[in-house]
């Protein structure tokens, strides 16, 4: 086992390996279901050696006294740690499942299912030998504290998400977001020490990390921030909750569960609400609860009752509705969300006459794994600023895009764009169009973007005068060319 400070290039390579070892029995798009379990494993039985060797020291070698739960930040019951599994040579998906369930019970308060529900026991897909080598091939590192910084790691992890998203590109959009689209709505959702944020589909806690990132990057103490999220789908819940331990991240709250059928946090008086909202949700979701919203016992239907195949304007009302009062939200969503008609439409036009909306951001596109559509950014303020009152921000980014082969990709430099463009709230031709309540309603209240910014093409094209006149002097030069070629050609007959 390698006792030395490890670099990101060393974890990204250390995390690929265990994936090309699971490549064959395990599907692709089912690597996270496995690696990310057992490295989070590694870690807690690492991150316990160390806290008990850090105790044995203080207490000059007193074993018990080093094994008392007040020394570790998490219990690993005996025959639980990785040392245990690793001696393991038949069965040894029952050992990892013992100690997984072994460790969830010892720590039920903040680990409680968050190892998954994998099969770790069905030799058909996993035997004894491919375990043994994922166990020999994780054990080569130490993932301590004092080895691993949690940020570090943690940036391993995302990089390991993206792996994940680029080898199985169809499903990848369910779990992983690009990370420059996330940075651009934390750019514009600002939040700031001791503020709440909120992510109602936050699959494995990109969005929320970002919030924490944000901060840092303004040297404000991100350990004031209060993190809540909610997932239905269980292995993204648990890599999201694994997640924020392994960034170092201590006040969270991440419940599996259907956001639009059961949202899980209240307080006294209904819905619990926020001073970040943040998502980017599933496009389209065509099977989201819709025979509950006419009677939504949460009080969400503020706008009106979306198409029963659509629940894009279901997440756009549970988020405004888990906005507090000053709150604010940014959401990603397809570019249909801005002009369907009927249910939707009557929605948009009870928005925007309540003045909610401040900005509508389309992105370029092919940006997203699995879907070559284009989305936009909302941007959705409790209370705009006096200047903004009555107007909506529209911001054309469709060309800022590097285009590559498979996929675009929305760059640094498009992010500062496109985030300069919204801070300053002012008209750019062919970009950036400011728009009044009679501007919206004179479209119908439809926010297709081109229906406000209209792109000028310039014509380089001379005049008809001026071509006529280019052509005349043309066509004299190519005449007395031919007569000089005519005259060259005499001196050779």
């Amino acid at each position: 086992m390698t006792k030395e400070k490890l670099t990101l290039s060393q974890l990204e390579q250390y995390l690929s390996r265990a994936a090309w070892i699971l490549k064959g029995p395990v599907d692709a798009s089912d690597f996270k279901v496995y690696i990310f379990p057992l490295l989070f494993f590694k870690r807690l039985s690492d991150v316990y050696d160390e806290e008990y060797q850090q105790a044995l020291e203080e207490s000059d070698g007193d074993v018990e006294y080093a094994l008392l739960p007040e020394f570790h930040r998490f219990e690993i019951p005996k025959g639980c740690h990785w040392k245990d599994v690793r001696e393991t040579t038949t069965n040894v998906g029952q050992a990892i499942e013992k100690a997984f369930r072994g460790i969830e019970q010892a720590n039920q308060e903040l680990l409680y299912g968050i190892f998954g529900d994998a099969q770790w026991s069905n030799k058909n897909k996993l035997s004894d030998r491919l375990l043994t080598d994922l166990i020999e091939h994780f054990s080569q590192y130490t993932l301590s504290n004092s080895l691993v910084e949690p940020d570090i790691l943690g940036n391993a992890y995302e990089y390991l998400i993206k792996h994940f998203a680029d080898l199985t590109n169809k499903k990848a959009g369910e779990f992983y977001t690009p990370r420059s689209v996330v940075h651009l709505l934390g750019l514009i959702l600002d939040p700031h020490e001791g503020e709440s944020i909120y992510d109602p589909a936050c699959g494995t806690g990109g969005m929320l990390l970002e919030c924490v990132d944000h901060l840092r990057d303004n040297k404000e103490d991100y350990r004031t921030l209060k993190l809540f999220g909610q997932e239905k789908n269980l292995t993204s819940s648990s890599i999201a909750r694994m997640n924020m331990f392994l960034h170092g991240i201590e006040d969270f709250q991440i419940v599996r569960g259907d956001t639009l059928r059961n949202p899980a946090f209240f307080s006294a008086d209904g819905l619990k609400t926020f001073d970040c909202v943040i998502a980017n949700p599933p496009f389209s979701l065509k099977e989201w609860g819709a025979e509950n919203w006419a009677n939504d016992p949460y009080g969400r239907n503020i706008a009106g009752i979306p198409p029963k195949g659509n629940g894009d304007m279901a997440w756009v009302q549970h988020m405004i509705k888990s906005m507090n009062s000053t709150g604010r939200m940014t959401v990603v969503l397809p570019h249909g969300a801005l002009f369907r008609k009927g249910a939707e439409g009557k929605i948009r036009e009870k928005l925007l006459k309540d003045d909610l909306l401040e900005a509508v951001i389309g992105l370029g596109p092919n940006i997203f794994y699995g879907t070559q559509l284009a989305a936009c950014v909302m941007v959705f303020k409790q209370n705009k600023e006096n200047h903004k009152k009555g107007k909506v921000l529209f911001i054309d980014g469709s060309d800022q895009v590097r285009v590559g082969r498979a996929q675009n990709y929305l760059e640094k430099e498009h992010v500062e764009q496109l985030f300069t463009w919204y801070t300053a709230f002012e008209e750019v031709e062919n970009y950036v169009k400011i728009a009044n309540q009679e501007d919206l309603k004179e479209n119908d209240y439809n926010l297709n973007i081109p229906l406000y910014v209209e792109k000028i093409i310039e014509d380089n094209l001379p005049s008809v005068e001026v071509a006529l006149a280019d052509l005349k002097t043309a066509w004299g030069a190519s005449q007395k060319a031919e007569e000089n070629f005519k005259t060259i050609l005499k001196e050779f007959i």
